[in-house]
């Protein structure tokens, strides 16, 4: 199995587990127990996420700057999403988006009050407070369709 594939190998109903590679997962296990537990929720609604947007294909998970990163890479359809902490900010994560992408201006434009913000490159997630799943899948299947939208005449 490669990279970032889901692997439905459970009983019916369950979710799929995740094979994650071994740095990614030396990453994880370097955040504080809040952090990764709401990283790894995150990190599962962005393969849900990828498994039903059309176009979007399977995902890669690898590292990118030291943060687990994935990338629809055989597809190309989209911007690299990237999970880690902000220094600015402790004790949150963040989702991450590049900054030199319109993708986090749109969020804020379409959900302005339902995230906090970083600049142009982050959605920050307080592991304290429950993440608004729809929305924050919305924005997902934005960055991982980012390029195939702004190809489109």
């Amino acid at each position: 199995m490669t990279r970032g594939d889901v692997r439905l190998d459970g009983a019916a109903g369950r979710a799929p587990t995740l094979r994650m590679p071994a740095d990614v997962a030396a990453i994880f296990a370097a955040y504080p127990a809040p952090v990764r537990a709401l990283l790894l929720d995150v990190r599962r609604l962005i393969f849900a996420t990828a498994a039903t947007t059309d176009g979007v294909g399977p995902l890669t998970e690898t590292l990118k700057w030291g943060e687990p990163a994935y990338l629809a890479e055989a597809s190309g359809s989209g911007s690299t999403i990237r999970l880690g902490r902000l220094k600015a900010i402790d004790g949150v994560g963040a989702v991450l988006f590049n900054c030199r992408t319109t993708l986090v201006e749109s969020f804020r434009s379409r959900f302005p009050k339902t995230f906090r913000y970083q600049d142009n490159r982050a959605i920050v997630i307080d592991p304290a407070t429950p993440f608004p799943e729809r929305e924050l899948a919305i924005c997902i299947a934005m960055a991982l369709t980012y390029h195939r939208r702004r190809t489109r005449p």
